[in-house]
């Protein structure tokens, strides 16, 4: 059986500038590879800085772009050559829900009118009753009550009721993917939980597989099963979110776990003051990406890019420190993901909660 989505040696290319300033062409994404698998409903996410080609990724899944090279596949099929119905299928099979919950509003219309709109549009519903039941089910499933809900305008309700809106919706077609582009990040942490919380439901109660994007390691560690850490649109580390979160090998995610800071007013922040991501590098690098930054640079590092080292059954590092370790197979990292649909480690009301507060003491 095929994978239920799938990238294929993916890379993403926008050529630079305007009509009156030309510049280089920028490899947003640069041949990822990966794969969600139909009987393993998981949670996976794609994390790293901005720039990191995130959202790039979150766009070329979800057919809004299409790829300079490589494929995306849905169940064996590229999205590049499928047909009006099987593209119809797909829509309805991977759901977005997007960074900004007020951008997906009209706000001229009340938010029953998004609501309904899937529902039309896929035939979910014979008849406004059906309907109204099925659009009562998906907002009590995400903390909602329809009654203080329905019939208003979205400029009256709260950015977390939004946000819970969108996710009912992607709810409301019975996905089998949702992918969620940092869904969280324009909400008060009062409000993070229980977005996070709704999207782990779905993921154990109705086996809904979720790409969750996002730049918060703290968030991605609490609901995650698997996760790939990019860095200008290459894989720098991947696997089980425990492994790479509690132990991570490559340098770039050394720094971004030391970068989150500790709730304790008695230890020292272990960040360490490297080179910003856009800093002019001191030698061009032809090799690895992160060469310019990284204090454990070697001169193989400049000469050419780090295969993925597996040097756990369960977590690659693009990096030639790991060396002796045997190299992936496959340029798939999801062959490093641990084989369960059962979060690594169960989200709490306090997203502070990541223990990583013994790492480098």
């Amino acid at each position: 059986m095929p994978p239920l989505l799938e990238l294929r040696d993916a890379t993403r290319v926008y050529s630079g500038g305007g009509l009156l300033r030309k510049r280089e062409p920028v490899v947003a994404l640069d041949h990822v590879s990966f794969t969600i698998a139909d009987d393993r409903p998981s949670i996976t996410a794609i994390a790293g800085e901005s720039g990191s080609g995130k959202t790039t990724l979150g766009h070329l899944l979800l057919g809004h772009l299409s790829p300079s090279a490589g494929q995306v596949m849905y169940r064996g099929k590229d999205l590049a050559t499928m047909t009006a119905s099987e593209r119809m299928q797909f829509r309805r099979a991977v759901q977005p829900i997007f960074q900004d919950p007020f951008a997906a509003f009209n706000p001229f219309y009340r938010i029953d009118h998004v609501l309904r709109q899937p529902i039309r549009r896929f035939h979910l519903a014979d008849g406004d009753k059906p309907a109204r039941q099925l659009i009562e089910d998906a907002l009590e499933m995400v903390g909602l009550r329809p009654r203080e809900t329905l019939g208003r305008f979205p400029h009256q309700l709260s950015g977390g009721q939004r946000q819970r809106i969108m996710v009912a919706r992607a709810l409301l077609c019975r996905p089998q993917v949702i992918l969620a582009d940092e869904p969280v990040s324009m909400v008060d942490a009062s409000l993070r939980a229980t977005i996070l919380a709704s999207l782990q439901r779905l993921n154990q109660e109705f086996s809904i597989s979720v790409v969750y994007i996002t730049h918060d390691l703290t968030t991605a560690y609490q609901i995650s099963d698997n996760i790939i850490i990019l860095y200008r649109g290459s894989v720098a580390e991947a696997g089980s979110v425990e492994r790479v979160v509690q132990d991570p090998r490559h340098p770039y995610t050394q720094l971004l776990i030391s970068s989150i800071p500790v709730p304790d007013r008695k230890r020292r922040w272990l960040g360490e003051d490297l080179p910003e991501a856009d800093a002019a590098p001191a030698r061009h690098s032809i090799g690895c990406k992160f060469a310019p930054r990284c204090k454990a640079v070697m001169d193989v590092c400049w000469q050419q890019p780090p295969p993925l080292y597996q040097t756990n059954p369960d977590r690659v590092a693009a990096c030639f420190l790991y060396k002796d370790s045997p190299i992936l197979p496959s340029s798939d990292v999801s062959q490093a993901f641990q084989n369960t649909g059962q979060p690594a480690s169960g989200l709490t009301d306090n997203a502070s909660d990541m223990p990583v507060g013994d790492r480098g003491s």
